[in-house]
């Protein structure tokens, strides 16, 4: 993942340390949820969403938690139905993810947001 993720001197910096560490649990929790190929590339696609939107866009706990709720809503639905980009997700496995990402990132919101956002 240092190597995809285009990370040089990682032992000088914390927060890529970090997020190899995240990226790759997240990584291993999808293979171990026998994710397709197509749902590991979304999830993973969804856990880089999440943390952009507090590393990036400086977003407050609640609105990330709205912003993954709205990804996250077309999952279940038919084509028919409007489905979005994460319909090929399974409603059991939405739930999961979002467990995932409670139990990974959000329960620690306060400590990702020092790690992104504050000083060097």
């Amino acid at each position: 993942l240092e190597e995809f993720l285009n990370f040089t001197r990682l032992k000088a910096s914390w927060r890529k340390a970090v997020l190899i560490d995240y990226y790759s649990a997240g990584f291993f929790w999808a293979k171990e949820m026998n994710l397709s190929l197509i749902q590991l590339s979304g999830f993973m696609e969804l856990l880089n969403f999440v943390l952009e939107n507090i590393s990036d866009k400086h977003m407050t706990l609640g609105d990330n938690l709205k912003e993954l709720e709205r990804a996250m809503a077309e999952i279940g639905k038919t084509d028919s139905e409007q489905g979005g980009d994460l319909n090929f997700f399974s409603i059991e496995q939405g739930k999961a993810i979002i467990d995932y990402f409670i139990n990974s990132l959000f329960k620690y919101y306060r400590v990702y947001e020092l790690l992104f956002q504050g000083p060097r």
